[in-house]
């Protein structure tokens, strides 16, 4: 196995000297560090308080000029001024802390930044982006997984990754999965099977019912076992920080909520810098070897980003609870964690980080798919309240079927099981116009179907009130 090189690129912030490539009475320093990623430089209390405060706390990384953003390096591949200089990063001896880079599929300044950031967002040891969510979720359980491997997953997981665990990686890799209901923590524990199961796998909050997760008895309960827990924080960054509540690991989709574009596609995996570093091993590494490499200006746009995503969730949760607790009144059935009636609602407020709500994504369960489609219909043409799309986190609101769309994935039977009614309307609430504008709009949407009659009586009711 090849050394694994030092990486604590960013903290010092020196800029190497064009003929410096040699470090007399150095050398010690590359070989005691054995790392290839940057970790954490945050302090514990400013983590404790907030992840927005841990953000504050990295080192501001300036442009080459001297410009209050960082420039973009956009290079591949990367000179140096002696050739010997090529062998030592190779070896290992020199690396990304002393600002020698090699090739950009192995590690970039630009998306090393970006990776400073989701570490500290997420409170782990060092992070590593990627060029798409369904890329830091597969290398990790390739990472961590052989050949005869096994992965314990919730049922109810995005249908991508529902795709992954079922059909590629038993074909591909021999890696099975067992499927739990994640809240039935004793089907969980009996389904782990000591020193076979690698993964414990579920969504701190899941795709598309909206169930929440006991991350810190889940992770309690597979530690004992000896099993790496791996969780998707892609509904509630900001909302929750698994990793501070006892997750090894957890990925990202960044073209969610952390970019808030909805015009790239990004991903990213935050966990120990052991299990980073093994990834980005020459010779065994998912990440090193598989190239889900992220560019550069993707990178940029991303990190300049990030500073407001505390803001955004704020708001996004925000209305999500409003017209989440005006649906209710309506009588419509909504699914969301912010009503004392969801199943995990004391649970997701005794693990949430304080003030920043309980998630922008709500459910309006329609029964059926035909009025599903009708209420988005309405919603989109009749009013202009979102968008008939999938993804999430956009500053419009986003509404999809999920059965038929994002849980296509799963066949009828796995999706009664993972509670997906055919009729479920999964809403990524935005901010754009104000609260009120965009509640009128979808009340008018609302009064135009003859459908809704039932709704539409307790709206006139409520309005005389």
């Amino acid at each position: 196995m090849a050394e694994t090189r030092s990486c604590e690129f960013g903290i010092s912030g020196k800029k190497r000297a064009a003929a410096a490539d040699s470090f007399e009475g150095d050398d010690e320093i590359f070989v005691a560090k054995k790392s290839m990623l940057p970790t954490l430089a945050v302090a514990p209390a400013a983590w404790e308080n907030d992840p927005a405060a841990s953000l504050a706390s990295l080192r501001h990384v300036f442009g080459e000029h001297g410009g209050v953003n960082m420039s973009i390096e956009a290079s591949a591949t990367f000179t140096v001024m002696e050739p010997e200089t090529m062998r030592r990063m190779f070896t290992g001896e020199l690396g990304p802390d002393r600002d020698f880079f090699i090739y950009s599929r192995h590690f970039n300044p630009t998306v090393l930044n970006l990776s400073r950031q989701m570490a500290a967002l997420e409170g782990t040891e060092a992070a590593y982006c990627t060029a798409s969510g369904m890329a830091a979720i597969s290398s990790v359980m390739l990472q961590l997984c052989s050949s005869g491997g096994h992965v314990v997953a919730s049922g109810t997981v995005y249908g991508g990754t529902h795709a992954l665990l079922t059909h590629f990686l038993p074909r591909t890799c021999n890696i099975t999965t067992t499927f739990v209901d994640i809240t039935d923590h004793e089907a969980v524990k009996n389904a782990i099977v000591e020193r076979r199961t690698k993964v414990l796998f579920f969504e701190s909050i899941s795709n598309p019912t909206l169930t929440v997760a006991d991350i810190p008895e889940l992770s309690k309960l597979a530690h004992h076992k000896g099993t790496m827990v791996v969780v998707d924080n892609t509904f509630s960054p900001m909302v929750l920080s698994p990793a501070r509540l006892g997750a090894d690991v957890v990925v990202h989709s960044m073209s969610k909520f952390i970019s808030g574009g909805a015009d790239v596609i990004a991903g990213a995996v935050c966990g120990p810098e052991s299990l980073l570093n093994s990834m980005m091993d020459l010779h065994q590494g998912s990440l090193m070897l598989l190239g889900p490499t992220m560019n550069a200006k993707v990178a940029f746009e991303l990190s300049e980003r990030i500073p407001h995503l505390g803001l955004r969730m704020k708001e996004h949760c925000l209305r999500a609870m409003e017209y989440a607790t005006r649906m209710k009144k309506m009588g419509l059935r909504v699914v969301y964690p912010g009503l004392e009636d969801h199943p995990q609602h004391h649970l997701l407020k005794s693990m949430a980080n304080k003030g920043y709500g309980f998630g922008g994504l709500l459910c309006v369960d329609m029964e059926s798919e035909e009025k599903a489609n009708r209420l988005m219909h309405h919603l989109q043409n009749s009013s202009q309240f979102g968008l008939i799309a999938v993804s999430l986190g956009y500053y419009e609101t986003l509404m999809s079927c999920s059965g038929s769309s994002t849980s296509s994935e799963l066949n009828s039977e796995e999706k009664a099981l993972a509670g997906i009614s055919p009729g479920l309307v999964r809403m990524s609430i935005g901010y754009t116009g104000t609260l009120e504008q965009k509640w009128s709009q979808f009340e008018r949407a609302i009064s135009k179907d003859d459908g809704f009659h039932i709704v539409k009586q307790k709206l006139s009711f409520l309005r005389l009130q």
